[in-house]
């Protein structure tokens, strides 16, 4: 295994977008090679989001491995805790723990379960899997902030079959009355949950006017690409006395051709010949290095 891939860099932040490519493809690797190893797992729901892992963890978070408790460190939380390879993949190559450790990833006595432990995992900053609870979480972390005078930003990433809970529009609403524009939501609209698309089951659109509707700033991006998440949290870092959310479009499974915008594929992971397969149109998609 490689040593983290921050070493390769002289300052764990960065802005280009060939290097922030490199580390999503590298992402999906390791979600496809993790969810295989222990034949279980929700591989296409960490595929969907590893770009936007890559420029928080890469360029957006002040994070520091050595110091995981800093009280003045940024905030994530994986509401949609199932994605947790991806997590996983980002902190190791990040620092936070060794990259070889992603091998034991839901093994009896690992640090590394099938959703965020954060009694057991470094980096991981709330236990997620019950889904709706992230944002209402985030949102305490970016009072808590104000009340501490502390600088630090809460970034809170969502399903969007999450956002058919109802326990999310009751912390959107919070927000926004507070008026933490310390906060960002992000929601990973890859259209697909559980066992059907999410306008089958109950529509979501329109997402972003929800969000805006509800008193935050709402944009809406590409999530796959690394600019436009640059350019969105830019945008949130300018804007004043609001929170805000960032409606990425995605698609589950981005990045291999037989899983991508699949059905049938939610919390099953890919069988040896499978893997085979992903990892080899993985290694194809390094070399035209997308941004």
């Amino acid at each position: 295994m490689r040593e983290p891939l921050v070493n390769e860099i002289s300052s764990p932040s960065t802005r280009d977008p060939v290097f922030l490519s490199e580390v999503a493809r590298r992402i999906r690797r390791y979600a496809i090679e993790m969810t295989a190893a222990a034949r279980s797992g929700h591989a296409t729901s960490a595929l969907s989001i590893a770009e936007i892992m890559a420029v928080l963890y890469f360029s957006e978070l002040r994070v520091d491995p050595a110091h995981p408790s800093d009280p003045d460190r940024d905030r994530f939380v994986l509401s949609k805790g199932h994605g947790c390879p991806a997590l996983y993949a980002a902190l190791a190559m990040r620092g936070f723990f060794p990259e070889e450790e992603l091998w034991t990833f839901r093994k009896l006595g690992s640090r590394l379960q099938g959703h965020p432990d954060v009694l057991k995992c470094p980096g991981v900053e709330m236990s997620t899997g019950s889904l709706g609870q992230g944002l209402s979480v985030g949102m305490g972390m970016a009072l808590a902030a104000r009340l501490d005078g502390r600088s630090y930003r809460v970034y809170v990433l969502l399903g969007d079959g999450e956002c058919q809970e109802g326990q999310v529009w009751e912390a959107a609403m919070s927000a926004a009355h507070y008026a933490l524009d310390n906060l960002v939501a992000i929601v990973d609209r890859n259209g697909i949950q559980q066992s059907a698309r999410t306008e089958d089951l109950c529509a979501l659109e329109p997402l972003t006017a929800k969000w805006e509707a509800f008193g935050w700033r709402a944009l809406e991006i590409d999530g796959h690409s690394i600019r436009e998440i640059l350019g969105a949290f830019d945008e949130a870092r300018r804007t004043e006395g609001k929170p805000v959310a960032i409606v990425a479009r995605t698609k589950k499974g981005k990045g291999v051709s037989f899983l991508e915008d699949r059905l049938g594929w939610h919390g099953k992971p890919p069988d040896p010949q499978q893997r085979e397969l992903a990892l080899k149109e993985l290694d194809r998609d390094g070399e035209a290095r997308p941004v």
